[in-house]
């Protein structure tokens, strides 16, 4: 009792300690010909709520204590002063930027992505709403250094230098996402880019703040379904835009309110579309002789069927991928409550989506397996899907498609204290229901669920002239899968973890530390089922005359035992952005982060159908064509990783330019076996062909290096004209030399901008280079060129601020392979496209 009152008494000195007494700041933004600059971001380090200049620059902010002031603006470098309750009126000079400045909610340390430590770029405003897909990794694909695995183009995640799933973490509002995409290439991502802000893309190692997952980087949806400013008056927004190339209709609004610092939010997307077309291209099949393809999936063993009775070389060839049609609906509902020093919301988000999942019908007539028939799996057979299915696209009632629901729950609060030292403390919290079905002929196949909770809790403060923020976070989710693809066990995982991250700025230089901890345990049930042979078939009540002239009986014995894997993880950084000019400055960043596997890589073991492959975890052995479980000697995967950048950003030439070295010990990857399976013959080496076989693929881990660099060049030859250069190069292979599977093709494009008052125009050319640094089992992809444009005009109707775009998409119809797809060869990119579209503000 005496322990918690002392607790109480200390937490409830810091929270009352407060400065003798509380002043108002006055000030003015202007530009470097002293013009004013309205609707400026004036914020102050501690408080969520932001305030906006009016049309002569001029603000008023309450400051409590010893601060910061940051005042920003697109298109302008970033400002910051320190304040205290007795500071005079301040002019803030903006000085004009070369390239966007935003501020990146990832950092944490209310950092624009020109002053951040570490690689990152954000896409908001238009241009997001504008190029907007079904899905984050094409909505973002064409940056430098990012790519996506593309399973189809409603079902692609990002790839960030070559890494991606269980490496690359998926946020919203600084929160996982909590769907089932780091399962599966199969399975999308649950954020809709036309409801949000901005779009962050942290490259490297972003461990610090999101923990382990996030070793490869970090895409953060920022969106404003909990409003963290005061809104004074209803505003909003509503689009609709149509894609030709598949149909593609989407409906999106917007409506926010508010009173006396009670905000109300919704916003709402609708998306429905058809398979997409692409150029002619030749499928995979019968008539190509026996081969593997890219992945070492063997086309013969599973697409023969599909052309029985034609020649024996006759090609097929086709001008769609069958079975990408989307159907989604997604709405967003928030309220919060924002005064001088509390902001206090929650929100509730819904969403319902069908997608057609490509290449991912089950083989009918092959491997009754894939039906969920597979004993070792302990499931019903079902005949009814007989020869009659043989052909994948005999109809949509026999292809695979995916029913996602998720409802998602979050909150915040944030308290800005009024003390010299302690700043803010925020706690960000939320809640995740989640279910990925896949569904074949109006019956459910496989479902996955995964019921998250998350909690966040920031302590920012300003010492001795550092600033950072301390804080705690933890993750508990509860994962299962249960039918034809469960080829992973139900798992619980959950975290622990403290951090910090600090800064202090000496003259013109910025150093940043950061440290994290992070305990990790996860625990599952485990099943082995074990395949054997007994001649003596007496022994099983068989009767010789029954035995249609087999020799031996396969036998199956099981065995369940309880897992836990527990490990800590350690991660640090050092970085440092040095502002050696005006608008210029170099950043370098060294980090050192480690990571658990998580469950796919671990306790894999089964088929799974979207890749065509069985896949077998780090935890498992094969000995004498039987899979034991034997989790000995589970190793952290660990990144050691180096970032230099080179920036320039203002006049009328400027630059980005990123290189990186990433050296990881014991990194996960998944190894082919010289194994093949069959639900007949279980597990067997591959040295002769079975009809419906499919190769065996481990999880193993081996040192590797990844390398490269990023670059974005632009140059402003008039008030209306722009030209930028753009690119990146991956190097990505095992310490052995061998190269690691779907690293993406190197990029180079050049864009042209004209911008004339309301009208905007610009042409993309992008040229995918071949990607021929291949493994053993892949093939070369070759190179491809991507030509894209658009138009949008800005206008008013009756007061309302409309904007109408139009995209051309892929002009020259250029057949593109994508490398990093798992099924490269079946699902091309879409052909031309023409995207048109609206959107009016209010």
């Amino acid at each position: 009792m005496f322990k918690q009152s002392l607790i109480s008494l200390s937490v409830s000195a810091v929270m009352l300690s407060t400065s003798a007494y509380a002043g108002e700041l006055k000030g003015k933004v202007v530009d470097n010909n002293n013009l004013p600059v309205s609707n400026a971001n004036v914020h102050l380090h501690g408080k969520s709520q932001t305030i906006k200049t009016d049309a002569d620059g001029n603000f008023t902010i309450a400051v409590d204590a010893v601060s910061q002031l940051h005042v920003s603006k697109n298109n302008f470098i970033d400002q910051r002063l320190d304040v205290n309750p007795d500071s005079p009126f301040v002019t803030v000079t903006l000085t004009p930027s070369s390239v966007e400045s935003i501020v990146v909610y990832a950092s944490a340390l209310h950092k624009s992505n020109m002053e951040m430590a570490s690689p990152v770029t954000v896409v908001s405003g238009d241009t997001l709403k504008n190029s907007a897909k079904p899905t984050l990794g094409e909505t973002l694909k064409g940056l430098p250094g990012i790519n996506a695995s593309y399973f189809g183009p409603v079902s692609s995640s990002p790839i960030i230098r070559g890494l991606d799933g269980p490496r690359v973490k998926i946020t919203q509002n600084g929160l996982d996402s909590s769907d089932a995409s780091r399962v599966g290439p199969d399975h999308a991502t649950t954020n809709d880019a036309l409801g949000a802000e901005q779009i962050e893309i942290l490259r490297g190692p972003a461990t610090l703040l999101y923990g382990a997952g996030a070793i490869g980087g970090v895409v953060n949806v920022v969106d404003n379904r909990i409003p963290t400013d005061v809104i004074e008056s209803p505003q909003g927004a509503v689009n609709y835009s149509h894609d030709t190339n598949s149909n593609t209709n989407t409906y999106a609004v917007l409506f926010e309110t508010g009173h006396e610092g009670f905000n109300f939010h919704f916003d709402g997307v609708k998306r429905q579309g058809d398979d997409y077309e692409t150029p002619n291209f030749k499928l995979p099949g019968d008539h190509d002789e026996h081969h593997e393809d890219e992945h070492g999936h063997d086309d013969h063993a599973h697409e023969g069927e599909e052309h029985e009775g034609e020649e024996e070389h006759a090609a097929e060839y086709a001008e769609k991928v069958d079975n990408t049609f989307i159907d989604s609906e997604v709405f967003n509902i928030g309220t919060s409550y924002v005064s001088d020093h509390i902001t206090a919301g929650i929100s509730y988000g819904r969403i319902e989506t069908d997608y057609g999942i490509p290449a991912h019908s089950h083989d009918h007539g092959h491997d009754h397996d894939e039906h969920g028939h597979e004993d070792d799996h302990g499931h019903d057979h079902d005949e009814d899907h007989g020869e009659d299915d043989a052909h994948d696209h005999a109809g949509e009632e026999h292809n695979v498609f995916a029913r996602v629901k998720q409802d998602r729950w979050q909150a915040l609060f944030n308290y800005a204290l009024h003390n010299n030292w302690l700043e803010s403390i925020q706690v960000r919290a939320g809640y995740t229901d989640y279910e990925h079905s896949e569904i074949e002929g109006n019956e459910v196949g496989t479902v996955f669920k995964n019921e998250t909770t998350e909690l966040r809790t920031n302590f920012e403060h300003r010492i001795g002239g550092w600033h950072g923020i301390f804080g705690y976070h933890y993750s508990d989710s509860d994962y299962e899968a249960q039918g034809a693809e469960a080829f992973t066990p139900a798992t619980n995982t959950t975290t622990h973890a403290f951090y910090v991250l600090e800064e202090k700025e000496f003259g013109d230089f910025t150093l940043e530390l950061g440290a994290r901890i992070e305990d990790f345990e996860l625990s599952s049930r485990i099943t082995e089922t074990h395949v054997g042979h007994d001649d003596d078939h007496d022994e099983h009540g068989h009767d010789d005359d029954h035995d249609h002239g087999h020799e031996e009986e396969m036998v199956k014995t099981t065995q369940v035992s309880d897992y836990t894997l527990e490990m800590t993880n350690v991660s640090a950084s050092i970085g440092g952005v040095y502002n050696y000019a005006p608008g210029q400055n170099v950043a370098i960043s060294l980090s050192r982060s480690e990571r658990a596997p998580l469950t796919a890589e671990l306790l894999s073991n089964g088929l799974h159908i979207a890749t065509s492959t069985y896949e077998l975890g780090l935890g498992y052995h094969i000995e004498d064509n039987e899979i034991h479980f034997e989790p000995t000697n589970i190793e952290k995967e660990t990144s050691t990783n180096l970032d230099i950048s080179f920036r320039r950003f203002v006049g009328d030439f400027g630059y980005t330019v990123n290189f990186f070295y990433n050296d990881i010990s014991d990194f996960y990857y998944q190894e082919k076996t010289n194994y093949f399976f069959t639900s007949e013959h279980g597990l067997e080496v591959a040295d002769h062909e079975h009809e419906g076989a499919r190769d065996v693929y481990q999880y193993v881990s081996q040192d590797a290096e990844f390398y490269g660099l990023e670059f974005d060049v632009h140059y402003q030859i008039n008030d209306v004209n722009r030209i930028k250069v753009f690119g990146d190069h991956l190097r990505a292979k095992l310490d052995n030399g061998q190269n690691l599977p779907r690293i993406p093709s190197n990029k180079l494009g050049i864009n042209y901008a004209y911008e004339n008052g309301p009208f905007k125009a610009d042409m993309t050319i992008t040229r995918y280079l071949e990607q021929d640094e291949i493994t053993s089992y892949e093939t070369v992809t070759k190179g491809y060129t991507l030509v894209d444009a658009s138009l949008s005009y800005d206008f008013a109707v009756q007061g309302i601020d409309m904007v109408g775009y139009m995209n051309l998409e892929n002009l020259t119809d250029e057949l593109g392979f994508v490398h990093s797809s798992f099924i490269k060869d079946q699902a091309p990119l879409p052909g031309r496209n023409l995207k048109l579209g609206i959107r009016a503000y209010f």
